[in-house]
């Protein structure tokens, strides 16, 4: 695809909550058109210690926003990137890093989040931090989420777009809790070839 191209992307929870029209589509321009995608964060690992962007260059960043309460696009999500780097065996594995950034900090403390994911794969790492903390990092990678109050309780909308970062931290494409294990693979195969 053409880098300069724009990315359309279907974010989970906003086309029910009718916030991006009939067809529930948003347009993500890639950085040489000037909006930027990805950047700085600074965010909580599960043993407390304070965790950078830049902790993870050299290594391709799948990064994925969620919460721990999800009922179906995060647990998705993260099971087709495992399956996905799986089946792309352990070289790849080492080449990359997966980060599950909670949209949900007041549930989701970083053990609770660490917990979560090792359930898909114990390389996986899960991140929180303060509400301004996980706020910065969504807007950096351009991610929508809200509180949805019910019943009993809430659940958050958030939008649901796998980022995927190269070594040196700039976008270099993405997929959705929608895309299939075996396309996440070739995509990441030619990425990283």
């Amino acid at each position: 695809m053409d880098r300069r191209r724009l990315l359309l992307l279907a974010p989970a929870g906003l086309l029910g909550a009718g916030l991006l029209g009939a067809g529930g589509w948003m347009a993500l321009h890639r950085e040489e058109e000037g909006v930027p995608i990805g950047g700085p964060f600074r965010l909580r690992a599960a043993d407390g210690r304070e965790v950078t962007d830049a902790d993870f260059r050299g290594r391709w960043m799948l990064v994925y926003f969620g919460y721990t309460h999800c009922p179906d696009a995060c647990p998705t999500a993260l099971q087709d990137i495992a399956n996905a780097l799986d089946s792309l065996g352990p070289e790849a594995k080492r080449k990359a890093a997966v980060l599950f950034i909670t949209v949900d900090p007041e549930r989701d403390t970083p053990a609770v989040m660490q917990d979560y994911v090792s359930a898909f794969d114990p390389g996986f790492t899960g991140l929180s931090g303060t509400p301004e903390q996980v706020a910065a990092a969504a807007k950096a990678y351009r991610v929508y989420y809200a509180k949805h109050p019910k019943a009993d309780g809430y659940d958050m909308d958030h939008s649901s777009i796998i980022y995927v970062m190269d070594p040196r931290g700039r976008f270099a494409a993405n997929f959705t809790h929608e895309t299939a294990p075996d396309a996440i693979a070739a995509k990441l195969r030619a990425l990283m070839a």
